[in-house]
């Protein structure tokens, strides 16, 4: 009888556990995401150098590509070569986006030199004193003439006394060496990734079973080509938000049209947050920067300030009905909620950063899992495998009483 009951339960697991060979996949994925989530959490420096030298090698890649393919006097261009001068071309980037951003900054610093807060504090005075007399009229809470400014005086000198310049260096030089040892070794794993070509892909590829391998390898470059499609996209993007905001600002005579123009575009990358950031920032530099050189009155900023939201509205009213369609819709294949939960959950685990990958990393699961269900209907592997489980499942059964 109890061996009986032995041969029941052991049919009942096998019939759950291993009848689909899905399950097996889905428990060794389930396994993997969980030791990367282990690896992230104690060893998160690492898992940031990686994934920032990953992004690196798939922007840079294509140059690399393009570079090696050359020839001079039928001689191709070494492939170190090609890495070193990739880098040279983003370096060339990089000190581009600082000389465009160098000016303004310097700029705002002057524009703050020139504030004369005393002027402010009296200008502000009326105002408050305004607000003062509501309360008491409306809310009775008898406030001293004068009391918000001095309340607001007393907290500024009470912040600037709070902040302790010796442990604000010593913060900045520890922010310094750390970002100077990331960025190295940034720049030394990417190295390696653009050195050895199809570095990535032929670590997948040596990772999967033979027995999986016509699905393994199936998976692998539907994930590439999406992803590449995505960054592609992306892109475009970028360089289409650039155009038209330093377009419209530049004809409407708004001073660094083309820096607001980059920084929008940038910003962009993060999905809902970002207009709204690169439409702060044009606002602000945009007002500041005129008010530094003329006098403004109320009336001509309220005017400035329509002008390079309809700039913004155009940018954004474009990027919504034609390019964000074309790109997350064909590139990616997701549907629009799809993406919105997507993101929802990126934001919560990993803020403005979870926001920018969530995408990316809903199109590898979603790849994964499609590709795992087509491959249990189609590929010999999994038929095989699936007629020995049932096979032995209907013999063992057939022993029982």
């Amino acid at each position: 009888m109890q061996q009986k009951k032995q041969t029941r339960i052991i049919a009942l697991v096998r019939f759950i556990d291993f009848q689909k060979p899905i399950n097996r996949i889905l428990v060794q994925g389930a396994l993997l995401l969980t030791g990367l989530w282990f690896f992230t959490y104690y060893f998160g420096n690492i898992a940031s150098y990686l994934i920032i030298s990953l992004i690196l090698s798939a922007i840079l890649g294509p140059i690399v590509n393009f570079l090696h393919d050359l020839q001079f006097f039928g001689i191709r261009m070494p492939r170190v070569l090609a890495v070193m001068l990739s880098f040279l071309i983003f370096f060339g980037f990089l000190i581009t986006f600082l000389v465009l951003f160098a000016p303004l900054v310097y700029d705002q610093i002057q524009l703050i030199k020139s504030i004369q807060f005393d002027e402010l504090l009296k200008r502000g005075q009326i105002p408050l004193l305004r607000i003062e007399r509501f309360l008491n009229d409306s809310f009775d809470m008898q406030i001293a003439e004068g009391q918000l400014l001095q309340e607001i005086q007393r907290s500024l000198l009470r912040l600037l006394d709070s902040v302790r310049f010796g442990d604000l260096f010593n913060t900045l030089l520890s922010f310094a060496g750390q970002f100077f040892i990331g960025t190295l070794a940034v720049f030394f794993i990417t190295f390696f990734f653009l050195y050895e070509k199809n570095f990535i892909h032929n670590l997948l590829t040596g990772m999967i079973p033979n027995r999986y391998f016509e699905v393994g390898i199936s998976t692998i470059d539907k994930i590439e080509r999406l992803l590449s499609n995505y960054l592609l996209g992306i892109l475009l993007q970028m360089v289409a938000i650039f155009t038209i905001v330093s377009t419209g600002l530049s004809l409407l005579n708004i001073p660094y049209a083309i820096t607001i123009g980059v920084f929008a575009a940038v910003a962009n990358l993060i999905p809902y947050l970002g207009p709204v950031l690169g439409g702060s920032f044009g606002l602000i530099v945009g007002i500041s920067s005129i008010a530094l050189h003329a006098e403004l009155s109320t009336q001509a900023v309220s005017f400035l300030a329509l002008k390079i939201l309809i700039v913004f509205a155009i940018t954004q009213l474009t990027d919504n009905v034609v390019l964000q369609p074309v790109i997350f819709s064909r590139s990616v294949k997701a549907h629009p909620l799809a993406i919105f939960i997507a993101i929802f959950f990126g934001a919560n685990i990993a803020g403005g950063i979870g926001m920018i990958f969530a995408i990316p990393v809903y199109t590898i699961f979603k790849v994964i899992i499609s590709e795992l269900q087509r491959g249990i209907k189609e590929y010999q592997v999994f038929k095989k495998e699936r007629e020995v489980i049932l096979k032995d499942n209907r013999d063992l059964l057939q022993r029982l009483p």
